[in-house]
């Protein structure tokens, strides 16, 4: 809805306006009518028609606010998707990666700026700053609403994979709330990544990253019991993992592994080993250490590394990544990262180490906001505190 209006106003923000008028609208016309046949419809064309008044009524503002209006001509005609053209948009490359992400949850996304705050540990108010820096900014260096001609793509490709990344691990284990995962957010991400496939069918990347997630999110059943546990991967019926995605998301890593392989398809080659296993025990953890060592040389990302540090404890032992996490830990780059604290209480648990795990299973508490890794991080606590 928000794209499809902001084709019509040139400007995000008054965009934003006649979407959250459109529902005030929604709300006074739907209890004297009755909900429309097609809700979805009505809201983007009562936001549309908002917009277009407000362009006749404000002629001075719309001659100020050109900036992102349509051209007439598109160089790619094959992105025809309105959401795509605004992530192609705030992936510019005038905006900083931080701007690109932070704007990308925002408009594509529909995260709140709290929502985006939390995702980047700091306070609302200072996103809020740097959500309004971007926009400026867009505005500033008269950055266009429109599909990007083909040679403008590579410069943004790495950083429109990124934030769908990004996307999915938000929807995959939610930052806060009740549930563990959010289904509207995943399924907006996979018609992301399908559409870029289908832009870019060539690009081994984007092939990586749509098998990285149809991998990932095979499991995605199975990762919570009935109850709303959480369940962790050695405890997931795996007789309900997706097989269909499975064999998708597989039947697409060789080819984003062949002519050098980027950190995506490398992912995607970790999740094959994983989805691929018949059981957690006969999971090839020696092979996908290996795999992350080569991650590490394309990646240099802490968060790699800790992921490293958790293969290494099970084809090692949790004294063999013990070390691996206190480095992580003066290195301080994932300080406020909850999974480092848990990831640390899981091996000193698994040594027998229970007062110290239980001192780290409390920090990853207090970092903690999602309703079901709360539960199991208490669950834990209280079995090493017995």
């Amino acid at each position: 809805m928000l794209a499809a209006t902001v084709r019509v106003t040139g400007d995000l923000d008054l965009a934003e306006e006649c979407v959250q008028d459109a529902y005030v609208i929604a709300l006074d016309a739907w209890l004297h009518d009755g909900v429309p046949d097609n809700p979805g419809a009505w809201l983007t064309t009562t936001a549309r028609r908002r917009a277009l008044d407000g362009r006749r009524r404000e002629r001075t503002l719309r001659a100020k606010l050109p900036l992102l209006v349509e051209p007439e001509e598109s160089t790619v005609e094959d992105i025809t998707d309105d959401r795509l053209r605004l992530l192609f948009t705030c992936c510019h490359p005038a905006l900083t990666r931080e701007a690109q992400v932070a704007l990308t949850l925002r408009l594509v996304c529909g995260l709140t700026t709290a929502e985006i705050a939390h995702a980047f540990l700091i306070s609302e108010a200072t996103m809020a700053a740097r959500l309004t820096r971007a926009k400026k900014r867009i505005a500033a260096a008269r950055i266009a609403y429109r599909a990007p001609a083909p040679e403008e793509l590579p410069d943004r490709l790495d950083a429109v994979l990124t934030v769908v990344h990004l996307l999915y691990t938000t929807g995959h284990t939610a930052p806060a709330g009740d549930r563990l995962v959010r289904v509207d957010l995943v399924e907006k991400v996979f018609d992301l990544a399908r559409m870029l496939r289908t832009l870019m069918p060539d690009e081994r990347e984007v092939r990586g990253l749509l098998a990285l997630l149809l991998l990932t999110d095979a499991r995605r059943a199975t990762r919570t019991a009935t109850d709303g546990r959480l369940l962790l991967l050695a405890e997931q019926d795996r007789g309900r993992w997706d097989r269909a995605l499975i064999a998708e998301g597989a039947a697409l890593v060789p080819g984003a592994l062949r002519g050098g392989a980027g950190r995506f398809a490398l992912q995607a080659a970790i999740a094959a080993l994983h989805a691929e296993a018949p059981t957690y025990e006969d999971t090839d953890w020696r092979q996908i250490v290996g795999l992350y060592d080569v991650l590490l040389t394309v990646w240099t990302s802490p968060v790699v590394a800790l992921n490293r540090a958790v293969a290494v404890s099970m084809a090692d032992g949790p004294t063999a990544a013990l070390a691996t996490i206190e480095a992580l830990d003066v290195d301080g780059r994932l300080a406020g990262y909850r999974y480092l604290p848990a990831t640390r209480a899981d091996l000193l648990r698994r040594l027998g180490r229970h007062i110290e795990a239980a001192a780290e299973y409390r920090q990853a508490l207090e970092l903690t906001d999602n309703a079901a890794e709360r539960g199991f991080l208490r669950r834990r606590l209280d079995e090493v505190s017995r």
